[in-house]
């Protein structure tokens, strides 16, 4: 994707009607495979770069938020199994969710492109963002499926000729908001983190509320800057000063309050 190495799938938008000749089935989108390695944890990711400023006090938390923070992070650490009926299930939901006219033939199937997948198998994007990304994609789909869908199909805006694969895009993102939340660690060592974790005691839903706004904020970043399938990382990067910004504004009790919230629609 850039000249530290690293691709991902790119979606190049048709019009309906036009001859697909070995690509997919899907009526919106014919689908590139790339490499996967820009997923993966460590590698040369925008939102797995460290920052001098790392090396930083950590935050003391409370009770209630040392008990939130390792319940997520027992989420973060539960890598996607195929062969755990709870992930299969949760990977059908998510195709139900996203295409409710159209039945899935399998687990492996090439119709996992059309959602924006690198191949028929989505199990192996995984990797870069684990259980917890399916969670997250779920919970986007079920709580405000007219953003979700809008994003799916690319229903709104401006769009370039090479967009973003949606699905791959979303495991990024939950990438993406560990690393910034700085969620491993055994306590916050920014004022991000330790701010994130304020909601997070008001609500275990938080991170995937949180991650809702920021696939939104994200695509709104993507059609505000023009961008392609080759800007992906300028935007993520874009998305994530701005999240960040956010998250510091004085007065914000809740995660509704963030004005990218106001982005999406149920």
């Amino acid at each position: 994707m850039d000249d530290r190495g690293g691709s991902f799938v790119a979606v190049r938008r048709i019009s309906q009607g036009l001859e697909r000749g070995n690509t997919c089935h899907s009526t919106s989108a014919e689908v590139v495979a790339g490499s996967a390695a820009w997923l993966g944890r460590g590698l040369s990711c925008v939102c797995a770069q460290r920052r001098e400023s790392d090396a930083r006090p950590s935050f003391d938390l409370s009770p209630a938020q040392e008990e939130c923070l390792l319940m997520l992070q027992s989420r973060i650490d539960v890598s996607y199994d195929c062969s755990i009926p709870e992930h299969q299930d949760a990977l059908r939901a998510l195709w139900n969710a996203a295409f409710p006219e159209e039945e899935l033939r399998g687990l492996i199937s090439e119709q996992w492109k059309d959602m924006g997948w690198q191949g028929k198998d989505p199990s192996t994007d995984f990797r870069g963002g684990g259980f917890i990304s399916l969670e997250n994609l779920l919970f986007f789909a079920k709580n405000f499926p007219k953003s979700f869908q809008d994003l799916l199909r690319k229903q709104e805006g401006d769009r370039s000729v090479w967009e973003y694969p949606f699905a791959v895009a979303g495991v990024n993102i939950t990438f993406m908001l560990i690393q910034m939340l700085d969620l491993e660690a055994v306590k916050p060592r920014t004022l991000v983190g330790a701010t994130f974790l304020k909601f997070l005691s008001e609500s275990d839903l938080a991170f995937d509320l949180l991650y809702c706004i920021t696939f939104k904020l994200m695509d709104h970043q993507w059609l505000s800057m023009r961008a392609s399938y080759m800007d992906f990382n300028t935007v993520m990067k874009s998305t994530r000063r701005q999240l960040e910004k956010e998250l510091l504004l004085e007065d914000i009790t809740r995660l509704e309050e963030l004005p990218s919230y106001s982005l999406l629609t149920r």
